[in-house]
């Protein structure tokens, strides 16, 4: 496995240019439920005291107008991040009176779709389109899988590494070229080794069985922890099996992994292709707009995928646009449960590991995946989501199964070289400590955060809703009693009061039609 990372490596370390690998810019989007102090799903508006929901650089929501997102700026120190997340976690407590934001990926509180509010932005054309995009994900999905929450991860390479990584490699094509192609490579290696993290990282065991009010046939498809909660014994990520983010029509989609142009290419192809289940929805009905369209995906952002290339849209610009016009500018790892043994849903530790798991797919070979390989990969994801804890669990690799364990180790060896070297001389071998410390989970299960998860609950008798209220609380006393500087609180009101006169400003100059608006958003070119 470890040949073309040794080689990548010792490339770089003949040159001199190993030190490249760090640098590389973190950052983080957090989402969280909003719940009333006695666990209920709030219903109260986004709170106006951290500003407008479509105009706010770091404060937002996903789904729900109840499922508040945080956004980091991207640092190449991981610990500035984390820094970030923490203090737009304590400026949002100021300003949201009693409630608290949920600390597990699977949702509580909540009594059926339609006690989950779709999140509002204004009346402005591209606030209505936010809605409206929402609007159609309940009709497509319902309401209660979107509100199931998680963290991103955004990874950008340190950019002095790139040209010389291309000059060692032999040249030839742009740069612009060499950097996409790459990324894409990193992408393809996400998708063959991602079960890692979810095995790691994954701390979505149980679920309050409100999850599936309205909807109690599927309870049979898992196992009672007590009256209140079902589990699987051995899960690791609930949110990241076929209880979260799946759907038929998105099963059969094709997309491409191996360039920037195919990738483009058959996203566009879906956005553009009715599917007739979604035709029978409607698009507009009565003057009201149900769904954007009823093409298999409305936009972009509803293909749901472990890891996303990204290249930042200007304003109104479709994102395939972007990355099609300006190349790949950055990863987007979507495969993150809430932490909940941290107030701030990540670990300085988690990111660490990810710098490292990143670094460790760009410098493996990540041939070209096609569908075979591709349809491998997603069920490991989905088996080690389901069942990885389970003794002696193994996995295919290339059609022939292997030992979870062993794979693991093989690959967590393969990522010390990377972890020394941006330990970069530190006493202290924070990379690397971290490396060790989670080689240790593939020995003994029980100390992955899904398995501590359920033995607390255990321990203390509490049912899913008690034990995420419960620490809900207690991380929403140490944010707010959390210092958060003069100069970080100006700053974040300062973006407040901007957030809300532009989203003014935006809706006082839409003159154009929604409809015409729309018509022109997707027929850009």
């Amino acid at each position: 496995m470890s040949q073309r990372t040794d080689s990548r490596l010792n490339q770089l370390i003949h040159a001199g240019q190993q030190h490249l690998l760090r640098d590389g810019l973190k950052g983080l989007e957090k989402e969280s439920l909003r719940l009333t102090s006695d666990g209920i799903i709030a219903h109260t508006p986004h709170p106006i005291g951290v500003g407008s929901a479509l105009t706010h650089p770091y404060i937002t929501t996903d789904y729900s107008e109840a499922l508040i997102e945080l956004i980091t700026p991207p640092y190449a120190d991981p610990a500035e991040t984390l820094r970030f997340l923490k203090d737009l976690h304590t400026f949002v407590y100021r300003n949201v009176g009693d409630e608290i934001l949920l600390a597990t990926s699977m949702p509580c509180g909540v009594a059926g779709d339609e006690s989950i509010p779709i999140a509002e932005y204004g009346t402005s054309n591209i606030g209505r389109m936010k809605h409206i995009y929402r609007r159609g994900l309940a009709y497509r999905y319902g309401r209660m899988m979107q509100a199931i929450a998680g963290v991103h991860f955004n990874y950008s390479v340190n950019e002095a590494l790139w040209p010389v990584l291309r000059e060692l490699e032999g040249g030839g094509e742009s740069l612009s070229g060499f950097i996409s192609e790459n990324y894409f490579g990193i992408v393809r290696n996400v998708h063959r080794y991602g079960w890692l993290t979810i095995y790691l990282f994954g701390a979505s065991p149980a679920f309050g069985k409100s999850f599936f009010a309205g909807r109690e046939y599927l309870a049979s498809r898992f196992s009672e922890f007590d009256a209140r909660t079902l589990f699987r014994p051995y899960a690791t990520s609930l949110r990241m099996s076929d209880i979260g983010y799946k759907n038929d029509s998105q099963a059969r989609l094709e997309i491409s992994f191996n360039s920037l142009d195919d990738y483009v290419a058959s996203l566009g192809g879906a956005i553009a292709t009715p599917y007739p289940l979604y035709r029978e929805i409607g698009v507009k009905v009565d003057g009201d707009y149900r769904q954007l369209n009823s093409n298999i995906l409305q936009i972009e952002n509803e293909y749901y995928s472990v890891v996303r290339p990204k290249q930042i849209a200007e304003s109104g610009e479709k994102p395939t646009l972007a990355l099609k016009r300006r190349g790949v500018r950055y990863l987007e790892l979507r495969s993150l449960d809430l932490g909940c043994f941290g107030s701030a849903g990540v670990s300085l530790e988690q990111l660490r590991f990810l710098e490292i798991f990143l670094l460790f797919c760009l410098l493996e070979p990540s041939p070209p995946i096609a569908s075979a390989e591709k349809a491998e990969a997603g069920q490991n994801g989905l088996a080690v989501a389901c069942c990885g804890r389970m003794p002696g669990f193994r996995l295919l690799r290339s059609g022939r199964e292997v030992p979870l364990k062993d794979w693991a180790e093989e690959i967590l060896d393969a990522m010390r070289g990377i972890a020394e070297i941006l330990d970069a001389g530190d006493r202290s071998r924070p990379y690397t400590g971290i490396l060790e410390q989670q080689t240790a989970l593939f020995s003994d299960p029980a100390l992955t955060p899904s398995a501590r998860m359920l033995a607390e609950m255990r321990a203390n008798r509490e049912s899913f809703d008690e034990y995420a209220l419960r620490i809900s609380s207690e991380h929403a006393r140490a944010l707010r009693d959390r210092f958060l500087s003069a100069e970080r609180s100006e700053f974040l009101r300062r973006l407040t009061e901007e957030s809300l006169e532009e989203q003014m400003r935006i809706e006082a100059d839409d003159k154009l039609p929604f409809d015409e608006f729309l018509q022109r958003y997707f027929a850009q070119a």
